[in-house]
């Protein structure tokens, strides 16, 4: 399942409270996805296209309780993966027609409107459900890694209305107008969070959350685990280089000569070949630290060298 389904599924689950929260989700349903179809002689008759069962049920459900019927059909899409979808019939009967333009959707003259009238989203919950209706209807939700939410508009006009809407319960959304459309979107975690909180799609951001976590930790683990591996590669170079060092001051009998704490260095790496410096300085005696046994062995390496 998508992150756009588990946002359609959640959203479709929560039942709106008053009156005042269906209509708006109604009109933003209808504003994201309907379209308007002239019949002649001054009827009219309005389609809902839908990319989810859920958002379709939600859609009926609501027109429902507004007691306005309508017919759900399904169709596959044109595409590679011929994905189902959902269109809600309206007739345009009296009591239809009631509802969609006290909804915003449909003017005075049954012209389709762009977006709703301020009635409509007067209260913080009405806004918050226009937001809701508009995911059910257009919204995606892609990542991670590069996390991406948009709710697609018939024009620019409506998006912005959108991003006005967003902005007034504290949730940013941006604009950005293309060939055949134009979109409201937010990037990044946070941006995201605040959209699917306001529209009231907690376990998404709750499990958004979980996965930058998860992804967060699994960063971590896998650089600590690169930097030790590196660690453990340099120091088994470093040891087989004073290996073959000492081998070298042994066969042209340099060895013996040296100060006592270099030979004591040479037969302590002799003797523990993979051990770390730290290790080794805990051999020597007296005690002497990591930095004493590392200058100690570049010393050796050094003097084979010449």
């Amino acid at each position: 399942m998508t992150l756009s389904e588990d946002v359609r599924n959640e959203l479709a689950s929560i039942e709106p409270e008053r009156d005042c929260d269906r209509l708006a989700e109604l009109s933003a349903l209808f504003h994201a996805a309907g379209s308007a179809h002239l019949l002649g002689r001054g009827r009219v008759a309005v389609h809902l296209d839908l990319g989810s069962a859920a958002a379709a049920r939600r859609a009926f459900a609501l027109l429902r309780a507004f007691e306005v019927p309508s017919e759900i059909r399904t169709y596959r899409q044109r595409s590679f993966d011929r994905a189902t979808r959902y269109q809600l019939h309206v007739h345009g009967e009296a009591r239809a027609l009631e509802v969609l333009r006290e909804a915003g959707v449909l003017g005075a003259r049954l012209a389709p409107l762009e977006r709703p009238p301020r009635h409509v989203v007067a209260r913080a919950c009405c806004r918050g459900a226009y937001l809701r209706g508009a995911l059910l209807g257009a919204g995606s939700l892609t990542g991670p890694p590069a996390r991406h939410l948009e709710i697609r508009a018939s024009g620019l006009d409506g998006a912005r209305f959108l991003a006005r809407l967003a902005a007034s319960v504290d949730a940013p959304l941006r604009v950005v107008e293309r060939r055949t459309h134009a979109v409201a979107y937010a990037k990044g975690s946070e941006a995201i969070a605040s959209v699917l909180a306001a529209a009231g799609a907690s376990d998404v951001v709750l499990g958004l959350e979980e996965r930058g976590v998860i992804g967060a930790t699994r960063s971590s683990a896998n650089r600590l685990a690169n930097a030790d591996h590196a660690n453990l590669v340099r120091a088994g170079r470093a040891a087989h280089a004073q290996l073959q060092a000492i081998r070298r001051l042994e066969e042209r009998g340099l060895l013996d000569d040296l100060p006592a704490p270099l030979r004591e260095a040479a037969a302590l790496r002799t003797r523990h070949p993979s051990a770390s410096l730290r290790d080794l300085a805990r051999r020597t005696s007296p005690p002497a630290t990591k930095a004493a046994v590392h200058r100690r062995l570049t010393r050796l390496v050094r003097l084979a060298e010449l």
